[in-house]
C-alpha cells in the first residue's frame, strides 16, 4: 500500500490539538460559570471544525495517504494519516461537536462542566480512529468512545430507563470488541507488528482470513448495527439526551462501517468473498426489516432510531458488492445519513422539549403553530425520502447500481427498502404537521433563532451534497482506486 505525504504534518496535529486545548481550557474554569464553559467549549470546536477544513482544500486529491505523523509509543512509533475516506469522517465529527453544544444549551441542566468534557473527550478519541494506522491504537480508541458515550447516555438521559440502555450500550458493544482483540493478536503472531499498511502487504492463509474476519465482523457488525445484533441502539437513542443521540446516529454508527471499508477488502479480501453473500442477506433483511418496524413505531425517537437500522444496512449491502459504485456508495450514504439522522433527532427533540412527549399521537397541525419547523420538517423528511437533489439521494443511488451489478435479485429488494423509506417518511410528515392542531397541546413557540440556524445549517449541507456531490466523490473514489481495494 502506497502513501505519500503532500500534506504538511502539522495540519493533522491541529486537528487533534484543538480539541485538546479546549479540554484543558474548561478544566480551567470554574464549574459555576456555565456560559462561559459552554462559549469556550463552542469556540474550540469551531476551531477544529475549520481546521478540517483547511485540511480538506490543502488535500491533492489523491488516493494515498497523506499529512503522515508517527508518534513514539510502548510498541514503537504510531503512524497517523489521512486519506480521501478519513479525511470526510473528521469533516463529520468536527461539524456535529459544535452542533451538539449549540443544541444542548439550554437542556443540560446540571454538570455542565462534565458534559462538555465528555463531548470534546469523544470528538478527541473519533478523530484519533479516523486517522491513527494502527490496530491496537485503533482498538483503543474505538473502545474509548465508550466510556463518555455511556455517562452522556447515563447521567444526563431523558428518562429513568437510561441507566439500563446505558448498560445496554456498553456490554454489547464491548463484548463484541473483545473477539476484534483476539483477531489483531492472530495478525501480530503472524506478522509481528500492527502497522496497518504493512499487514495490507501480506498474504494470509484462507483459513486465517475467514477466523480473523469473524472476530472483525462480530464487533463492527454490533457497532453499525447489523440485525440481530441491534437490539441496544433504539434504547439507546430513546434514553440519550439530543447530543448523546446526534453523536451516535451521527458519527459512532459509522465506526462499523468505516472498519469494514478499512479492514475488510484491504486487509482480508478472500474472506471478504467467502462472507458477501451472507453479509448480503443481513443486509436485505436489516433493509426491510428495520423499514417496516419504523412503519409500526408510535415514538418519534424511535422512529429515526429504526430507520437508521435500515439505512446502515444499506451502507453494508453497497460495501460488500465490491464494485467501485457500491465502495463509493457505502462512504457517501454515512456520510448523508450522518446528516439526516442527525437533524431528524434534532427536529424531534425540538418538540419534545416543548411538550415533553414523543408519542406521535399527540401531534398534529405543527405547519399551523409551528411553520418554521414544518417547513425545515419537510425538507428533512424528503431527504430521507431520498428526494433528488438530497445527499441521501446520491448515496442511494450509487448503492442501487453496485446491488444491481451485483445481483439483479439483490438489486430489487433493496430497492423496495427505498420506497418503505419514502413510505414511512412522508406519513410521519402527515401525522405530525398536517391536520387541525392537536387539543393535547398548548400553542407552542416556533424555533427560536439558535435553534433554526442549527437546523437550516444542517439542511443547507444535506442538498449542497446533494447538488454538488462530485467534491466528495471524486475524492473517495481515488482512494478506493489507488489502494487496490478491488
Amino acid at each position: 500500500m502506497k502513501s505519500g505525504v503532500n500534506l504538511n504534518p502539522r495540519m493533522l496535529e491541529l486537528v487533534i490539538l484543538f480539541p485538546m486545548m479546549g479540554t484543558v481550557n474548561i478544566l480551567t474554569i470554574m464549574r459555576d460559570n456555565a456560559i462561559r464553559l459552554k462559549k469556550i467549549a463552542l469556540e474550540w470546536s469551531l476551531l477544529t471544525l475549520t481546521a478540517t477544513l483547511f485540511l480538506w482544500a490543502s488535500f491533492d486529491g489523491e488516493g494515498q495517504f497523506q499529512a503522515i505523523k508517527k508518534f513514539e509509543w510502548i510498541t514503537g512509533s504510531v503512524p497517523f494519516a489521512v486519506d480521501g475516506i478519513s479525511l470526510f469522517f473528521l469533516i463529520l465529527t468536527a461539524l456535529l461537536t459544535p452542533i451538539c453544544v449549540l443544541i444542548s444549551w439550554n437542556s443540560i441542566k446540571f454538570l455542565i462542566k462534565e458534559f462538555l468534557l465528555c463531548l470534546l473527550i469523544i470528538e478527541i478519541l473519533l478523530m484519533g480512529v479516523f486517522i491513527i494506522l494502527d490496530l491496537v491504537g485503533f482498538y483503543i480508541l474505538f473502545e474509548g468512545v465508550l466510556i463518555p458515550m455511556v455517562l452522556i447516555i447515563g447521567v444526563w438521559g431523558l428518562r429513568e430507563e437510561k441507566v439500563q440502555a446505558s448498560y445496554y450500550f456498553f456490554f454489547y458493544t464491548f463484548i463484541g470488541s473483545v473477539f476484534m482483540l483476539l483477531a489483531i493478536f492472530f495478525l501480530y503472531d503472524q506478522v509481528g507488528t500492527t502497522d496497518y499498511r504493512t499487514l495490507c502487504s501480506q498474504q494470509y492463509e484462507k483459513k486465517l482470513q475467514y477466523f480473523i474476519f469473524l472476530g472483525f465482523f462480530l464487533s463492527l457488525a454490533i457497532k453499525i448495527p447489523k440485525i440481530p445484533f441491534h437490539i441496544w441502539l433504539p434504547q439507546a437513542h430513546v434514553e440519550a439526551p439530543v447530543a448523546g443521540s446526534v453523536i451516535l446516529a451521527g458519527v459512532l454508527l459509522k465506526l462499523g462501517g468505516y472498519g469494514f471499508i478499512r479492514f475488510s477488502w484491504p486487509l482480508l479480501p478472500e474472506a471478504s468473498e467467502y462472507f458477501g453473500p451472507f453479509i448480503q442477506t443481513l443486509s436485505l433483511l436489516a433493509i426491510i426489516y428495520g423499514s417496516l418496524t419504523t412503519c409500526r413505531q408510535v415514538d418519534l425517537k424511535r422512529i429515526v432510531a429504526y430507520s437508521s437500522v435500515a439505512h446502515m444496512g444499506l451502507v453494508t449491502l453497497s460495501l460488500f458488492s465490491h464494485t467501485v459504485q457500491g465502495l463509493v456508495a457505502a462512504v457517501f450514504l454515512m456520510l448523508a445519513h450522518g446528516l439526516v439522522s442527525s437533524a431528524l433527532f434534532i427536529a424531534v427533540t425540538f418538540l419534545y422539549e416543548r411538550h415533553h412527549t414523543r408519542l406521535v399521537r399527540y401531534y398534529r397541525g405543527m405547519v399551523v403553530t409551528m411553520p418554521l419547523f414544518g417547513t425545515l420538517m419537510l425538507t428533512l423528511v424528503l431527504a430521507n425520502a431520498s428526494i433528488p437533489l438530497s445527499c441521501n439521494f446520491v448515496g442511494e443511488f450509487f448503492s442501487l447500481l453496485g446491488a444491481f451489478e451485483y445481483s439483479y435479485v439483490v438489486g430489487v429488494i433493496a430497492s423496495f427498502g427505498t420506497v418503505l423509506s419514502a413510505g414511512y417518511s412522508i406519513y410521519l410528515y402527515n401525522r405530525v404537521c398536517f391536520g387541525l392542531p392537536s387539543k393535547f397541546l398548548c400553542y407552542p413557540r416556533d424555533l427560536n433563532r439558535r435553534e433554526f440556524y442549527t437546523l437550516f445549517t444542517l439542511v443547507v449541507l444535506i442538498y449542497l451534497m446533494g447538488i454538488f456531490p462530485l467534491l466528495a466523490i471524486d475524492v473517495i473514489k481515488s482512494t478506493v482506486i489507488f489502494q487496490e481495494w478491488l
